[in-house]
């Protein structure tokens, strides 16, 4: 694919928390990218492995961007990103492996439209290349109450990509593992959300960006494998409890008005019956994870919601949400795929 006449300076940043084996295989992948403006940084968020000292040895040309402690993905990459002059940036995933010419397609996507914020290309399974990766596959989309969904994937059920989604489209949020952003429209919003931590951060940051009036889009031509569950498997309690806490205050944060407390009453239901349906399977850890994000939701709107990044203001109304409920679609009417609960 062509580059546009303006070749942009493309900083990719990978973000590092005790990922020594996932660099050794899957680094040599980003430096062989044929793009020719290009510049790779690690930046190691507080490692306690041989992390640093085997890319100083094994990857001299690779920018190290140490950092004392583990601030999570939110404070990891917004003290990284400082560092970082390149106009374009992409957040990368330690545990993802890149096409040569995956750049390329991007930047010219870019190119047509300065409205467009972030891009994310297709994420597929580097375990099972032919099928969807769970965390951004084709690009994400939201539904009325908040749930996350993508092209490609609806809560556990992952498509195999047969090209139904190789068309390049608006997306409500693109994938935090493999996120190529103007580096002026990041720090224009804010940045991420330090207080999220990790999980689900990059979808309020896509919410913000649209906002602002800035599009999302994905950019299928563009692929990358991802192994994923790198850091916090999904069962994880931990994950759990970011996920439904963080999930309750990007609602809060960027729904205007009444809108916030009717959809915060209906997902404190929903996330109830949940709860409640675990706990009687025998899952203690999921009822309790739910629980604790409630309670902590309710203390960041008490406590620590200055805390937290606002949208300054809104331009337009977002692309990427699907107004009906997925959990009815999904689990009551049996709709699995993502052609079937949004048309083309």
């Amino acid at each position: 694919m062509n580059l546009p006449h303006h070749i942009p300076a493309v900083g990719i940043v990978i973000l590092n928390w005790n990922g020594r084996h996932f660099l050794q295989q899957f680094l040599p992948s980003v430096i062989a990218s044929s793009y020719p403006s290009l510049n790779i940084y690690v930046a190691d968020n507080g490692s306690t492995d041989d992390s640093v000292d085997f890319l100083k040895k094994n990857f001299p040309g690779v920018v190290l961007i140490e950092m004392r402690h583990n601030t999570g993905f939110t404070g990891g990459y917004n003290e990284a990103l400082k560092q970082v002059d390149d106009e374009i940036l992409v957040l990368l995933n330690s545990d993802i492996e890149v096409d040569p010419n995956w750049i390329n397609p991007v930047i010219s996507l870019f190119a047509k439209d300065h409205t467009i914020a972030a891009i994310q290309p297709k994420i597929l399974d580097h375990n099972k290349k032919d099928f969807f990766e769970y965390a951004g596959a084709a690009g994400g989309w939201i539904d009325s109450l908040g749930y996350p969904f993508t092209r490609g994937r609806i809560f556990d059920e992952v498509e195999r990509d047969q090209h139904q989604y190789d068309q390049e489209a608006a997306i409500f949020w693109a994938s935090g593992a493999a996120m190529f952003i103007r580096r002026a429209c990041f720090f224009e919003v804010g940045g991420l959300d330090p207080y999220f931590f990790a999980h689900q951060e990059e979808i309020d940051l896509c919410w913000r960006l649209q906002l602002a009036g800035y599009t999302i889009m994905a950019c299928p031509a563009s692929i990358v494998y991802h192994v994923g569950g790198g850091t916090l498997q999904k069962e994880n309690p931990q994950k759990t409890y970011l996920n439904f806490r963080n999930n309750l205050i990007m609602l809060f944060k960027n729904n205007a008005g009444w809108k916030k407390w009717y959809v915060i009453k209906i997902r404190f239901a929903l996330d109830a019956i949940s709860a409640w349906k675990n706990l009687l399977s025998g899952n203690i850890s999921f009822f309790t994870a739910i629980a604790k994000a409630h309670f902590s939701f309710l203390r960041w709107i008490i406590l620590d919601k200055k805390e937290s990044i606002f949208p300054k203001k809104r331009v337009q109304a977002p692309k990427g949400i699907y107004k009906g409920n997925i959990v009815w679609d999904y689990f009551i009417l049996g709709k699995k795929r993502f052609s079937e609960i949004v048309e083309n």
